[in-house]
């Protein structure tokens, strides 16, 4: 079996718009750029990413997303809005982001690992 070689990508967040930004870095954390990819098989690489806190986001995102998740207990639904959650860690809103576009099977959680957020 091949040994996995996995290189390392830096990105600066800087000016970049939020989604555009996230999909750039799913397509790296699984390995789409590589020629020998393929769905089943987890080729992709480490992505660094810096200047989260300067990344710019369109329309109205930042009054109006919301963040929701469950207490698991009865009538335990929360919601936080986007503009409290990039105040307190703006690297959150840029994980949650790439989160949601991965693909949502069991290696979801083992290339989450190689993002590197300072």
């Amino acid at each position: 079996m091949n040994k996995i070689e996995r290189k390392t990508h830096h990105i600066d967040a800087a000016g970049k718009v939020s989604g555009r930004l996230a999909t750039e870095i799913v397509c790296l954390l699984r390995g789409k750029n590589k020629a020998d990819y393929q769905p089943h098989i987890d080729n992709g690489d480490f992505v660094e990413v810096t200047n989260c806190d300067k990344m710019k986001f369109t329309g109205k995102k930042m009054e109006q997303k919301e963040y929701h998740w469950h207490t698991q207990h009865p009538g335990g639904i929360k919601s936080k809005l986007m503009k409290d959650v990039f105040a307190k860690d703006p690297s959150e809103v840029l994980k949650k982001a790439v989160w949601g576009m991965m693909a949502k099977n069991k290696l979801r959680a083992r290339m989450i690992l190689r993002l590197i957020i300072k």
